[in-house]
């Protein structure tokens, strides 16, 4: 069910300082009459819509014998849709709220909103500002460490002497300075970063025009791998790089584990992308939101035994979920054997010569 958009006007209230989460609490303790609010940030990385929602909301529907209810709204992108979708949440006075946020700063002053309302903020995938209760994510950095080790290694002997371009992501999603710092870690020293962009609300569009430009300015025969820090960029990259006339693809990373991203893996196209269980991070999100409402600490203590720091708020409880570096070597025993994706839904007739090269039927 999607929030309406036309929430009720709440003045914006500032976050100053530095708080020790976790800052809200529900009102009272509820039995399994639930309600949730859950708000995505975007529908150009597939996995949001195709399967953190759902997980989501068939996890809830569990954990609460059926009584509990998600209310769902994804803000495509848009830093002033997605308040106003929040608003609306504290508005109807939902239980507790789980938000991957568009922009981590912006966020703020609703979750500051929330909290003044009594009701407990969790940040799912990316890390709000503001006095959240609780995180569930990956373990980001490595996620660039995992990218950047491919790269290198794919190059072999000739790293050294390799240009590279790297493609990062949004620099409004707080993950992107991670992913790209553990990259770093792994690239600097090993090859020559010739171009880096960074991708205004993880667009293709934007990623492609990026490119082109370093298409332009390098020499397309001089690229050794592209970086791309998610699938829905990769994407962008290999498109340009075939209409720039390559036809043996340089080897380019990802992330998301979308379905045409690999598909391209099995063709060859992409080299590799990092794979995280969507199934565990929102069946976890779900679980720490329900224990959080129905004051069942020891659970909740149970799952968020890390902790991460914001710029608002230090010592946020979270549960930081591992990745996996996935390849043509490993899709059987990711994606398939978890059920992201049958066998049949990879290997339509475009793929199933590649599958049949790979053992995946």
């Amino acid at each position: 069910m999607a929030a309406s958009t036309s929430a009720l006007a709440l003045t914006a209230c500032g976050v100053t300082g530095t708080v020790v989460g976790s800052g809200s609490s529900a009102s009272s303790k509820k039995g399994d009459d639930v309600s949730v609010g859950l708000l995505l940030p975007d529908k150009n990385t597939a996995r949001f819509e195709k399967s953190d929602y759902p997980i989501f909301k068939k996890e809830v529907a569990s954990l609460t014998h059926g009584k509990g209810k998600v209310l769902y709204a994804n803000a495509e992108a848009s830093t002033t849709t997605q308040a106003r979708q929040f608003q609306q949440m504290v508005h109807e006075k939902v239980d507790v709220i789980v938000v991957d946020p568009v922009d981590a700063r912006a966020i703020a002053p609703d979750v500051q909103k929330a909290e003044e309302a009594g009701i407990p903020v969790i940040a799912y995938d990316r890390l709000a500002q503001g006095p959240i209760d609780a995180y569930v994510s990956h373990d980001n950095e490595l996620v660039g460490q995992v990218q950047g080790r491919a790269i290198v290694q794919a190059l072999g002997s000739k790293a050294a002497h390799s240009k590279i371009v790297m493609m990062n992501g949004d620099p409004a999603d707080p993950n992107t300075a991670q992913f790209k710092k553990g990259a770093l870690g792994e690239l600097q020293g090993d090859v020559r970063i010739a171009k880096q962009y960074d991708t205004a609300k993880w667009s293709p569009a934007v990623a492609k025009a990026n490119m082109k430009d370093a298409i332009r300015s390098i020499g397309v025969n001089n690229i050794a791998a592209v970086y791309s820090a998610n699938d829905g960029m990769a994407g962008a990259v290999i498109d340009q790089l075939k209409k720039a006339g390559v036809t043996e693809m340089p080897p380019v990373t990802g992330q998301d584990a979308n379905l045409d991203a690999v598909q391209r893996i099995v063709s060859g196209e992409q080299y590799m992308t990092v794979y995280k269980s969507f199934l565990d991070e929102a069946d976890g999100a779900a679980q720490i939101a329900v224990d959080k409402v129905q004051g069942k600490d020891i659970q909740f203590d149970a799952l968020t035994r890390d902790t991460v720091h914001s710029p608002t708020t230090k010592k946020i409880p979270a549960l930081l979920l591992p990745v996996v570096a996935l390849t043509k070597a490993n899709v059987k025993s990711t994606v398939v054997a978890d059920g992201v994706y049958s066998v049949a839904e990879i290997c339509t007739p475009e793929y199933e010569a590649s599958c049949a090269e790979i053992g995946l039927k």
